[in-house]
């Protein structure tokens, strides 16, 4: 398996610190607001990274955080006048079902900073002691950046430009300067922080941003790892100040291979609320879209390409998930005994194909069209009935291979068991409805077509006869 290192700009063999067990932190929300699409396209990435390795026999243990105590989740709890714990676990709630509606797995540890303020003050200590951080005159401690030569080596910015920058100091917890500063590690309290702070030796405050990573990765996944991802624009400062206090305090590298995604674009300009393509997961379902066809769509796109979000794409997308859920049911209509010896030589290199391509820099394009050309050629087997039963379950046990990547069927097993009616009375009706045609009789056929609406059935008639489909 080859990924893709932003640390090193190149494609590199993957090979875990630790055999087959793979350690690996994602940069979590800000739990001030529902997360909006773009954020919802680095959680399924991760999700397709965690479930390629899992697919792969690895051990993965995969932490991703959560934010709740920063410059945005004090200033929106103080707008809304209700303590801060109240507030985040709000929108902390809101992530968990959010993830759940898309089908990304949680993490198998999800720390939240404000638990950890212990951590980051040992972790600030240490780094005073050997050099790294001082205190300002305005009693927060800062990140001397001067002191680590390494800075800049993920972001590959111009050194000459970071020692221009570096005798500057910076407080707030997002910047996007041209020149980079020292950085607080941890805020000395002000009026603004109102209630939020805690007292530490190292003073009345609060933890900057940055450090909160860096303590908790440290904890639960130790001084160097394997896999640390996140979108583009966490590299800098994000990511380039993790590094700074990781291996500053630990004197290791600190992370073996950097993954970051691409943006996405809404109808191909970036996404903001000033020009009203904005969208959060929810604003999308309360359009009509599906959840099955916004994970598709956000996993159809190369990681590290940009992801043009669109109606019409989220349309299509809804396309090709019906179009596998018709496939598997088609498969349960095949009742012939014949065993054809062909399916599996087509199923092995269609496996081989797809795990190929996932090997490939988790290449989720060509392995959605790996299994698209796989469909293709099982029904041309189906239309020329040289296909069986137990080929049919062997190959419906090829497509759960491939959904252990691309999870869009468990869509489809928990559409059928919210289902109020069995498929045996599904297909009696359809058959009461076909000899009512036969009779002429329309308005009991339509009957029959209203019933099982109501139980969630959709009836298409074609021209091999009537087939139905989950609502």
């Amino acid at each position: 398996m080859k990924i893709y290192n932003t640390l090193t700009r190149q494609l590199e063999l993957f090979k875990p610190l630790e055999d087959n067990h793979v350690r690996m932190y994602c940069c979590g929300p800000t739990v001030y607001n529902y997360a909006h699409i773009g954020n919802f396209r680095a959680f399924t990435f991760y999700d397709i990274l965690r479930r390629t390795l899992q697919h792969k026999g690895y051990k993965v243990t995969f932490v991703m955080n959560l934010t709740d105590v920063d410059d945005k989740t004090i200033k929106g709890s103080q707008a809304e006048g209700i303590p801060l714990k109240e507030f985040t676990e709000r929108y902390t709630k809101i992530f968990f079902e959010d993830l759940e509606t898309l089908n990304i797995k949680k993490a198998d540890i999800h720390p939240k900073a404000t638990e950890h303020i212990n951590e980051m003050v040992s972790l600030i200590k240490r780094l005073i002691n050997l050099g790294h951080a001082y205190k300002g005159g305005d009693g927060s401690i800062y990140y001397n950046v001067s002191s680590f030569k390494e800075y800049g080596k993920l972001s590959h910015m111009d050194l000459n430009q970071l020692k221009a920058g570096a005798s500057g100091r910076v407080r707030v917890d997002e910047y996007t300067k041209d020149q980079v500063q020292d950085f607080a590690l941890w805020k000395a309290w002000t009026p603004e922080d109102g209630d939020v702070y805690w007292d530490t030796e190292l003073g009345r405050g609060r933890p900057g941003w940055h450090i909160e990573c860096s303590a908790m990765s440290l904890k639960y996944l130790g001084e160097s790892f394997d896999i640390h991802a996140g979108g583009v624009d966490l590299i800098f400062p994000h990511h380039e100040n993790e590094i700074a206090q990781s291996e500053g305090a630990t004197g290791k590298p600190f992370v073996k291979y950097w993954m970051h995604n691409a943006h996405i674009l809404v109808n191909g300009q970036k996404m903001s609320k000033s020009l009203g393509n904005f969208f959060t997961l929810r604003d999308l379902l309360n359009k009509g879209f599906k959840p099955e066809a916004i994970r598709y769509l956000l996993i159809s796109s190369h990681y590290r390409e940009q992801l043009n979000l669109t109606f019409q794409g989220l349309e299509a997308a809804q396309n090709s998930v019906d179009r596998i859920f018709e496939f598997m049911k088609k498969l349960e209509s095949i009742k012939s005994e014949f065993n054809n010896p062909e399916v599996k030589e087509i199923i092995e290199s269609a496996k081989e194909k797809f795990d190929l391509a996932l090997d490939n820099d988790l290449n989720t394009p060509q392995a959605l069209a790996v299994i698209f050309e796989f469909i293709k050629e099982v029904y041309k087997l189906i239309s020329e009935n040289r296909i069986g039963v137990d080929n049919a379950r062997e190959v419906k046990k090829a497509m759960y291979y491939f959904d252990e990547v691309i999870g869009i069927l468990d869509y489809m097993k928990k559409k059928e068991a919210k289902i109020q009616i069995t498929k045996e009375e599904i297909e009696r009706l359809i058959k009461e409805r076909e000899e009512a045609r036969k009779r002429k009789d329309f308005k009991k056929a339509d009957e029959i077509r209203a019933i099982l609406k109501e139980k969630g059935i959709i009836l298409e008639d074609t021209k091999e006869g009537t087939t139905w489909k989950i609502a």
